[in-house]
């Protein structure tokens, strides 16, 4: 306030020597008081806004997230956990952080890997992984604003709780139903107390609806006469008397929750079941509602009622009403069943029983079949229970198809990495007899046929690391018209004369991000399988269209995430593939061709090239009809990706150069071949077999221009000893050369200013990445 009168009797002054009147300049000072006395108080009732700081509000962020439903944590670049809500902690036994999860090995290798997915493709999903017996699905999305974080969301798969469906049947207006057609249903736990009851057992059981009876003696609330005859302990002897019908809720597990079924004698004796104005159909209407499968027989074993529930466990069609239990299950287990159920039905057991069955529409997998005695219903003299393990089975096999998947992909890796070095020596050794040899020599010929078969052998260990998703891709943001118009020439000639191809793209079809050579062969792989599915002729159609998010949310399928889509099929009117093989046509080294005329690697190398570009594979087929093959890719947005072309290619004449290389590499015969290579190439050229002897080279203070080194080798790896370089030499040229995949190399390698060199290489690739990686930047 003191600034503003200052400033105000200032402005007077002013005034006063200006206009020469006091008048005028009193009259100045008051207004510019008034006016700077309403800023001073507008300011303190309206604050200015403060900038909001780069920070997050992860309170915020962890209070939105804990209304979702789904488990959700937050990890940032360097794999700390920021955020995590409370559903996260809860079912994972704290905050771990993501990845690691204890959800075994196989769970632990798919979730590092669909981290490292996500990192590279901004998304990427683990269909099943496991934990304290509860299985879960994630989806990983690349997040934040400069997609420096993860968002791991997780969702548990919902399997029916037959405990909790039960109680919610019994206390809710199913339970009243129940009541108002005469049944008293109680559910009780295998220690013999009450865990829920409906209103009309707590009347007769307790006396009054609304007392207290969880927790209580199931067996204190009855009592039983000389006869056997059951009644409620709180109505006495001259209570009207009771029949009693238990069902367990799980099939052959010891002390399982029952559900017990109390009816009056009145009502029990008074019909056949099913039958008009009987007990017969409030208790269907009951057993209908229940999401067991159960059905009812008579003393003979022929059935008299089964639910929904049963028909589908047993794999019956709508409406088929089978004669007998033996008419489900396989001939072995007929008799089994039959004679089971004749002595539940004579009365022979108490309580009751289960086998295990194996179902004559799925004899692969048995299930059990629980059977109990039925008194006081009419007819109904057996009660069966059959669990729908449809779903479980379905999971089961997920299971076991990834993990084997994985671990094959993780094999073919291996297998790749190693053949990769082999092939290097060969096809160097290969390079350096044709320095020696002109065309027309009598070995040229034979040298040339060696690197020929070397370079196949090479597309075979490429097509290995495609399976396994770890081979090197090089993404461009691309439309699948333009890749399908490069290659329909060469699709033309591949099917000949007698299969004609069709090729339709769709409208307002979005970008894509993929590798173009890639993405090529997986249409190339597709339309040969499709030409030998037609040995007599047929044709081949490729079509592209748009599949938006809405479509795809209408589709309801659990594996493609609600996003807009690319799509690209490839229908044939060939033979078909049969139905127990379709399963299996993605794993390597599985074909149905002749022995010599497929290596089984074509499938599983497009399978693993859909799904490093972040696609989805889809196959359906029909025997003596054809097959389709429907790739997923999701659309792109091309305006966030600046596309940088490949490297000029160094001419030969320009590969020669001079200075000194130290060559770190574990493998002899690769050492030996690129020391030659190089050498021939103008360099001098020193050689360490590992780390710490390159490290100890590098300390005899030697003048190095360039320090090319495998990646994997024994006790010191080649990102470690850079490393460790670096500390005193910190402008060190690098270029690491390996038989595993540069991308994946790349995300565990926090090294910059690095060339890379796949294996297999050549003496002249060798020696143009050298004087690349060599030159001033």
């Amino acid at each position: 306030m003191l600034i503003v009168g200052g400033a105000a009797l200032l402005s007077a002054l002013l005034m006063l020597w200006a206009s020469q009147s006091i008048a005028v300049a009193a009259g100045f000072a008051a207004t510019a008081v008034l006016i700077a006395s309403s800023m001073l108080v507008f300011r303190r009732l309206y604050p200015p806004q403060q900038p909001v700081s780069g920070g997050i509000d992860w309170s915020l962020t962890r209070e939105a997230a804990d209304n979702d439903g789904i488990a959700i944590a937050i990890t940032d670049r360097v794999g700390r956990l920021v955020c995590a809500n409370d559903l996260f902690g809860a079912w994972f036994q704290g905050f771990p952080t993501p990845p690691g999860l204890a959800v075994g090995q196989a769970g632990l290798s798919q979730l590092t890997a669909a981290g490292r997915d996500a990192w590279r493709d901004g998304r990427a999903e683990v269909d099943l992984v496991e934990f304290n017996g509860t299985r879960f699905s994630a989806r990983i999305l690349r997040s934040g604003q400069s997609e420096d974080h993860l968002l791991w969301r997780f969702r548990r798969h919902r399997t029916i709780d037959l405990r909790a469906e039960a109680r919610r049947l019994i206390e809710g207006e199913g339970g009243d139903r129940l009541g108002e057609a005469g049944i008293m249903v109680a559910l009780v736990g295998g220690e013999g107390r009450i865990r829920a009851a409906n209103r009309a057992f707590v009347a007769r059981a307790a006396g009054r609806a609304d007392a207290p009876i969880e927790g209580r003696d199931f067996v204190t609330l009855l009592v039983s006469d000389r006869e056997g005859v059951i009644r409620f302990a709180e109505e006495g002897g001259k209570g009207t008397a009771l029949r009693l019908l238990q069902m367990p809720l799980e099939a052959g597990v010891i002390d399982s929750p029952t559900l017990l079924f109390l009816i009056d004698d009145e009502y029990a004796v008074s019909g056949r079941i099913g039958g008009p104005g009987g007990t017969g159909s409030h208790l269907q209407t009951l057993l209908s509602m229940l999401p067991l499968g159960l059905a009812l027989t008579d003393r003979d074993g022929r059935f008299l009622f089964l639910n929904d529930a049963f028909a589908r466990a047993a794999g019956l069609e709508e409406g088929v009403m089978p004669v007998y239990p033996g008419d489900l299950v396989v001939r072995e287990d007929k008799a089994a069943v039959a004679d089971t159920v004749r002595r539940f039905g004579a009365g022979q057991q108490a309580l009751s029983g289960d086998i295990a069955v194996r179902l004559r529409n799925n004899p692969e997998e048995p299930v059990a079949l629980t059977i109990a005695g039925a008194r006081g219903l009419g007819e109904a003299a057996v009660l069966l229970s059959l669990k729908d393990s449809s779903e479980e089975s379905k999971l089961k096999r997920q299971a076991e198809q990834a993990t084997k998947m994985q671990a094959v992909g993780q094999l073919a890796g291996g297998v790749a990495h190693d053949f990769n070095n082999i092939l290097t020596a060969i096809i160097g050794h290969s390079d350096l007899m044709l320095m020696r040899h002109a065309p027309g020599d009598s070995d040229y010929d034979d040298i040339q046929q060696i690197k020929s078969n070397s370079n196949r052998a090479a597309s075979l260990t490429r097509q290995l690391l495609a399976f396994s998703r770890q081979q090197t891709l090089r993404p461009q943001v691309l439309q699948l018209p333009d890749v399908i118009s490069e290659v329909s020439n060469l699709l033309k000639r591949l099917l000949g004369e007698t299969v004609i191809l069709n090729v339709s793209h769709g409208r307002n079809l979005g970008a894509v991000r993929a590798d173009p050579g890639q993405l090529e062969q997986v249409i190339v792989n597709l339309v040969v399988n499709a030409r030998d599915a037609m040995p007599q002729g047929g044709s081949v159609t490729i079509q592209t269209y748009a599949v938006p998010a809405r479509d795809v949310r209408q589709m309801g399928s659990e594996i493609l995430p609600i996003v807009d889509y690319t799509a690209l099929k490839i229908s044939d009117t060939g033979t078909g593939i049969a139905p127990e093989l379709l399963p299996k046509i993605f794993e390597p080294f599985f074909t149905t061709k002749e022995v010599g005329k497929g290596t089984g690697l074509g499938l599983s190398t497009v399978y693993g090239i859909v799904k490093q570009s972040g696609g989805f594979i889809f196959a359906d087929s029909r025997v003596g009809e054809g097959t389709s093959f429907i790739i997923y890719l999701p659309v792109h947005d091309a305006e966030t990706i600046v596309e940088t072309g490949p490297a000029p290619k160094v001419k030969q004449g320009e590969l020669w150069g001079s200075g000194t290389i130290l060559l770190v590499e574990d493998e002899d015969m690769v050492r030996a071949v690129a020391e030659r290579a190089l050498t021939r190439h103008g360099y001098t050229v020193l050689t360490a077999s590992n780390g710490e002897e390159a490290l100890e080279m590098l300390a005899q203070g030697m003048e190095i221009d360039l320090l090319i080194s495998d990646v994997v080798m024994p006790t010191m790896d080649g990102p470690t000893m850079v490393r460790q370089a670096r500390k005193t030499w910190p402008d060190l040229k690098i270029l690491f050369m390996s038989g595993y995949a540069e991308e994946q190399l790349r995300k565990s390698i926090d090294l910059d200013r690095v060339a890379f060199l796949p294996k297999p290489f050549s003496v002249n690739q060798l020696a143009e990445a050298a004087r690349a990686a060599i030159a001033p930047k």
